[in-house]
This record gives structure tokens, sequence and C-alpha cells, in this order.
């Protein structure tokens, strides 16, 4: 009876280190788990951040981006000067399609002078503006410069 007695504490005691095994495996999934959770709204700002400001991807097509919306809004400035000039000594029907062309040019300038400054006013993409790039465009100067 006495083998039978410590072939029952032997049992005992392995369910017991089993049971010991698996509370302690689950408690630290657990706590892991929780901090994981508590912190994953922090490390996606910073994963996303990564992924986007930090990459020299971005940094060189917001670089260049701010240089297309700088040259789009020179290139309808010159074309509506030249519509201008031309609208001085054009015919009626044709100044007719030049009052139509400048409308559509000035107010697609306004757009891209808009987007210009909505997107230099954004912290995350201000830094990676030329520095000899104006700081904002002028709704009202039809002499916006790009680079000296």
């Amino acid at each position: 009876m006495s083998t039978t007695r410590e072939e029952v504490k032997s049992a005992v005691w392995v369910i017991g280190g089993i049971a010991a095994l698996v509370t302690v495996g689950l408690t630290i999934t657990l706590v892991v788990g929780g901090v994981s959770w508590l912190t994953a709204p922090f490390r996606g700002e910073v994963d996303k951040r990564d992924r986007t400001e930090g990459s020299g991807a971005f940094r060189i097509a917001t670089y260049e981006e701010f240089f297309g919306l700088c040259a789009t809004v020179q290139s309808k400035e010159g074309t509506i000067k030249t519509l201008e000039e031309e609208n001085k000594t054009a015919s009626e029907s044709r100044r007719a399609q030049i009052g139509t062309s400048l409308t559509a040019l000035k107010s697609s300038r306004i757009e891209a002078v808009n987007e210009y400054n909505a997107k230099a006013a954004q912290e995350h993409r201000s830094a990676f503006k030329d520095k000899d790039l104006p700081p904002r465009l002028d709704v009202n100067d039809m002499n916006t410069t790009c680079a000296p």
C-alpha cells in the first residue's frame, strides 16, 4: 500500500506541476497581451509615421510634389497672361473663347494655390518643402516664383 500511496503522491505532484505551469503560462500570456492591447494605438501611430514620414520615398515625393504644385501655378499664370494679351487684339468670337478659357484657368490656378497652401500647412509635409520655395502662395499674386 505504501507503493500505491507514493504513486498517488507522485501523480498529484505531476498534475499540480502541470496545472501550475499552465497557470503561469496563461498569466504571462494575458499580461503580455494586455500590455500589447494597451500600447497598440501608440505603436500603430509610430509605425504609420515611420512608414510615411520616415521613408525616403515619402520625402522625395513630397519635395517633388511642392515643386510640381508651384510649377503648375506658374504655368497657369503664364497661360493667363498670354490669353489676356491675345484678348486685346482678338476678334469678338475669339474673345468669347478666351473669356471662357480665362475663367477656367483662373479657377484651376486658385485650386492649385489652395492645394499648395494646404499641403505646406501640414506639419508632416512642410519639413520636406525646399527652402527656396515660398512658404505660402498668394491667390492674388500673379507672379509666383518657385525657385531663384
